[in-house]
C-alpha cells in the first residue's frame, strides 16, 4: 500500500466521521430549539394570565379618583366642589365658582 492510498482511505473515514459530528450537532440543536419552543408555549399565557391578576390588583394606585358635581341653589350663580386623594389632606375641598374664583384647598 503506498502512502497516497493510505491518506485517501483516511481522508474518507474522516469525512465519514465528520458527517456523523454533524448530524450530532444538529440533533442537539433541534432538539434544545424544540425545548425552547415548549417551553415558549407553556409559559406565554402562565405570564399573561399572571400580569393580568398584578395589574388587576394593582389598579387604583396612581389613579386620582376625583368626583365633581354642580349644585344650584339660592346662590344665583353655579359652584363645583372638588375633592381628591391628591391635595395633602384628605379632607381638602376646593369650591369653584361660576365666575372663576375658588376658595378652600385648590
Amino acid at each position: 500500500m503506498s502512502v497516497d492510498s493510505e491518506w485517501v482511505s483516511m481522508r474518507g473515514s474522516m469525512r465519514k466521521n465528520a458527517g456523523i459530528a454533524g448530524m450530532g450537532v444538529l440533533r442537539v440543536a433541534l432538539l434544545f430549539g424544540s425545548a425552547a419552543a415548549a417551553l415558549t408555549l407553556i409559559l406565554t399565557p402562565l405570564a399573561d394570565s399572571q400580569s393580568r391578576k398584578l395589574i388587576a390588583r394593582n389598579t387604583t394606585q396612581g389613579i386620582d379618583r376625583i368626583s365633581t358635581g354642580s349644585i344650584t341653589s339660592s346662590y344665583k350663580g353655579q359652584y363645583t366642589v372638588r375633592r381628591s386623594v391628591l391635595q395633602p389632606d384628605r379632607d381638602s375641598v376646593c369650591v369653584m365658582r361660576d365666575n372663576g374664583s375658588r376658595s378652600g384647598d385648590c
